[in-house]
C-alpha cells in the first residue's frame, strides 16, 4: 500500500476514534460519499479546462472531449470509490472483495478507453481522404486499411483486457488453470471453436496489408457484378448491381479467385459486342461508335475502337471497345453503344443486319446446262 494511503488511514481511524458515537457504516458512507464527490469534483474541473482549452479548435476536437467525458468520469469514480473503500474501517474480507471488483471494473474501463482513443486516431486520419471524389483510389486505400485495423485492434484490446481483468480474480485463474491442466481436450475443443473466428482475423490483417480489395471495388464474385460496400472483422458485403447484399467472409478473398475491376485505377474499358452481317461496312461502323462516344458525357475522352473478333457460319462478331471514368459509367456506356448501333444499324445501314442465305439446290443443273 503506499504510504500516502497509510497516513490517510492512520488518520481516518483517529477520526472514527473520536468520534466513536457514530457507527461503522455511517462512517463508510460518509467517506464514500466523501471520496466521490472530491472525483467528480476534479473530474468537472479537469474537463473544464479542457473544453476551454479547445473552445477555439475544430468541432472534431470539441467532439473528442465530449466523447471521453463519461470514460474518464467512470475511471475516476472508481478509483475514489477504491481509495474510500481503503482507508474506511471495513473488515478485511468485505474491502477485499470491494477493492477486487473495483480493480476488474477499472480494468475493463481502462481497455475500453483504449479502444475510443484507437477509434479517435482512425476519425482523426480518416478525415483527409475524401471518398466523394470522382478518383477515390488513394481514399478507399486507406479507408479500407485503417477500418479494418481498426476492427482488429479494438477485438484485440477487448481479449486482452478480459484476459488481465480475470487475471486478477484468484478463484477465476486458479480454476481456469486446473481446468486446462486437468483437461487438455479443452483447449483443444476451444481452438476448433476459434478457428473461425483467428482465420478471418488474419485474412482481415492480410487484406488491409496486401489489399486485394477496397471499400467501393467493382469486384465480379460468384457470377455476379457488385461493388465492395463493406468490411467489417469476419466477413465482406458486397452491393449487386440490383442492389441486393451478398455476404462473403473475409478468407473468400484469400482463398478463391475473383475479378477486381478497378484494382489499380477506377477507370475501365467497356466492352459491347455486336453480331452484324458479312456485308455490314466496317468503317460507316466504325464512326458512328466513334460519334457516339464523342457525343457521350459518359466516355472519358481515351479509348474508342470496333474490331472483328470472330467470325461463324452466319455472322460477323464486332467487338466495340470504349474506355469510362469508373465502372457504373462503364456499364451505362455499354448499354448506350448497344442501344445507339442497333438504332443507327436499323434506320441508317441495313445491310450491316444478320440475314440468312440459302441456296436452292434444284438450281444446280440448270446453271450447269446453261454453262454446257
Amino acid at each position: 500500500m503506499p504510504p500516502f494511503v497509510t497516513d490517510m488511514t492512520r488518520e481516518i481511524f483517529r477520526l472514527w476514534r473520536e468520534f466513536w458515537w457514530l457507527p461503522e457504516w455511517a462512517v463508510v458512507a460518509i467517506l464514500v460519499v466523501g471520496f466521490v464527490f472530491a472525483g467528480w469534483a476534479a473530474n468537472q474541473i479537469i474537463f473544464a479546462l479542457l473544453k476551454l482549452a479547445v473552445r477555439k479548435r475544430d468541432v472534431f476536437w470539441r467532439g473528442v472531449v465530449g466523447r471521453a467525458r463519461l470514460k474518464v468520469r467512470i475511471a475516476v469514480m472508481i478509483v475514489a470509490l477504491a481509495l474510500a473503500v481503503t482507508v474506511s474501517p471495513l473488515d478485511p474480507a468485505p474491502s477485499e472483495f470491494i477493492r477486487q471488483a473495483l480493480v476488474f471494473l477499472l480494468i475493463l474501463t481502462l481497455g475500453w478507453m483504449l479502444i475510443g482513443a484507437s477509434d479517435m486516431w482512425a476519425i482523426v486520419y480518416l478525415r483527409r481522404f475524401n471518398m466523394e471524389a470522382e478518383d477515390n483510389l488513394v481514399a478507399r486505400k486507406h479507408i479500407t486499411q485503417t477500418r479494418i485495423l481498426q476492427r482488429v485492434a479494438a477485438l484485440l484490446i477487448a481479449v486482452i483486457t478480459l484476459g488481465l481483468a480475470l487475471l486478477t480474480i484468484a478463484e477465476v485463474r486458479q480454476w481456469g488453470m486446473s481446468l486446462l491442466a486437468s483437461a487438455g481436450v479443452v483447449g483443444i475443443i476451444a481452438g476448433f471453436a476459434l478457428q473461425p473466428l483467428l482465420t478471418n482475423m488474419i485474412a482481415g490483417v492480410q487484406i488491409a496489408t496486401d489489399q486485394p480489395i477496397r471499400l467501393d471495388d467493382a469486384v465480379i464474385v460468384e457470377g455476379e457484378w457488385g461493388v465492395i460496400e463493406e468490411i467489417t472483422s469476419t466477413y465482406v458485403v458486397v452491393k449487386l448491381w440490383d442492389w441486393r447484399r451478398m455476404i462473403l467472409p473475409l478468407t473468400y478473398f484469400i482463398q478463391k479467385p475473383f475479378q477486381n475491376w478497378t484494382r489499380e485505377t477506377a477507370r475501365l474499358i467497356g466492352t459491347a459486342f455486336l453480331y452484324v452481317d458479312y456485308a455490314a461496312p466496317m468503317e460507316r461502323l466504325r464512326a458512328e461508335l466513334e460519334r457516339i462516344c464523342r457525343d457521350s458525357p459518359l466516355w472519358d475522352g481515351d479509348v474508342v475502337s470496333l474490331q472483328v473478333t470472330d467470325i461463324t457460319d452466319r455472322v460477323v462478331q464486332v467487338r466495340c471497345l470504349a474506355s469510362a471514368r469508373n465502372a457504373p459509367a462503364a456499364f451505362d456506356l455499354r448499354c448506350e453503344i448497344r442501344e445507339k448501333m442497333l438504332a443507327f444499324m436499323r434506320d441508317e445501314c441495313p445491310e450491316a443486319l444478320p440475314r440468312d442465305r440459302q441456296l436452292n439446290a434444284s438450281l444446280e443443273p440448270a446453271r450447269s446446262s446453261d454453262r454446257s
